[in-house]
């Protein structure tokens, strides 16, 4: 399974979603793969955000290797999962959509754990104690990501 994490810039939310998904992945032993992109080209080629970095190296993760990209139509055969962390991400990505198979591919990550909410991930950009926040919600997030895909994954195999 390839999955994709976008947020609007690809250097805080989506790296940090990256990242700690990656680190799931590999405790899991799962044969997936993670990466992420941003709906603008605004940091292209950049590092995850330092903040972002910080957060993330307390508990053992390391996104320096990650660079900023944007997100990009033919991603849409590329991934089998699209998660976003808001609704104008969401919309963005769901704009470039050709038809309802890649229109399927798009979720907005919360909803994994709160269907039908479609609550945001905060965009910690501008303010520094959003982090940890921002931390805390995708790790669990994205432990509920694997409990469900990997169901869906294991029946398939």
């Amino acid at each position: 399974m390839k999955i994709l994490m976008v947020c609007l810039g690809n250097i805080c939310r989506s790296p940090m979603a990256e990242g700690i998904m990656q680190s799931k992945i590999e405790k899991n032993n799962l044969p997936w793969t993670v990466e992420s992109a941003g709906t603008v080209a605004y940091h292209a080629g950049e590092q995850p955000d330092h903040r972002a970095q910080k957060e993330l190296k307390k508990y053992g993760i390391d996104i320096t290797h990650q660079r900023a990209r944007k997100f990009s139509a033919y991603m849409f055969n590329e991934y089998d999962v699209i998660f976003t962390m808001d609704a104008s991400n969401y919309i963005d990505v769901m704009n470039l959509a050709k038809n309802d198979a890649e229109k399927s591919k798009v979720h907005m990550i919360m909803n994994i754990i709160e269907p039908d909410k479609n609550r945001s991930v905060p965009d910690p950009y501008f303010d520094d104690e959003l982090y940890t926040m921002v931390y805390e919600m995708l790790d669990k997030v994205c432990d509920a990501v694997i409990e469900k895909y990997k169901l869906k994954t294991e029946s398939v195999s």
